[in-house]
């Protein structure tokens, strides 16, 4: 997995970048076919945000959060894609299953 983290009116900080290393690697437990991460912090006013996009076999998952804390906002933006990658990995596997019942259904 390649992580490009940017950040826009921000300084990307070693302890940040290691916080969102270590939260992205808890979504690769799910499924490992994630290619590519693009993750972008930013600061407007008051909201901190942080948003990434996911670049997974057969779809592409985006995920955003704001909150007045960049390191809440990075935990939730991380539950956020954590969710999809779930519901993408049963998409796939569920679309599997039913054409083989189906295929097995026919064949009787």
């Amino acid at each position: 997995m390649q992580l490009n983290l940017s950040g826009q009116h921000l300084d990307i900080t070693d302890s940040l970048r290691d916080h969102v290393n270590k939260k992205f690697e808890k979504l690769t437990r799910h499924f490992d076919h994630m290619t590519n991460v693009h993750v972008v912090l930013s600061v407007e006013k008051e909201r901190q945000k942080a948003e990434a996009t996911v670049h997974v076999s057969g779809a592409d998952l985006f995920a955003s959060d704001e909150q007045e804390n960049m390191y809440s906002a990075i935990e939730n933006l991380v539950a956020k894609l954590d969710r999809q990658i779930i519901k993408h990995k049963d998409k796939i596997t569920n679309h599997h299953q039913a054409d083989g019942a189906m295929k097995k259904h026919n064949a009787s």
